[in-house]
């Protein structure tokens, strides 16, 4: 996989995918930027979440659980020193679907935090991750 982040000016850059997709990062504008885009931090957390995502809507689409809406609310505790890294993340999951089997959902949630969600399983070598969710029809 290659990436390729470019500076624009002040503190805004775009970042390309190697999928061939781009996207804004920009810094507050006490840090110089113009508040235009997402923070590069905030990035790590949404491709965690991204990545968490997939995997639990896979999973439960295996396991044959009419999903009909996921999301993945973050909330994450960062070191007050330097190096600023996350020291404490939690994923809230809300899951919507008809009659989803919360056994179900759970096993989806757990696989996804221990095995495959390589974001999710690389942040916890440094920061404490916890996982909950709830489900409505």
């Amino acid at each position: 996989m290659k990436t390729i982040v470019r500076w624009i000016d002040g503190m805004m850059m775009v970042g390309e995918s190697a999928s061939g997709h781009a996207l804004i990062m920009d810094g507050p504008e006490d840090l110089g930027g113009k508040n235009l885009g997402v923070r590069p931090m905030e990035m790590l957390l949404l491709g965690m979440g991204g990545c968490t995502t997939v995997d639990v809507i896979s999973t439960l689409k295996k396991m044959r659980e009419a999903v009909s809406d996921c999301r993945v609310e973050i909330s994450a505790e960062r070191a007050d020193e330097h190096p600023k890294v996350f020291t404490k993340i939690h994923l809230h999951f809300v899951i919507k679907g008809d009659n989803l089997n919360e056994k179900k959902v759970a096993k989806a949630v757990s696989l996804s935090a221990d095995k495959y969600c390589s974001a999710s399983i690389m942040l916890g070598k440094m920061a404490t991750i916890t996982h909950d969710f709830t489900t409505h029809d």
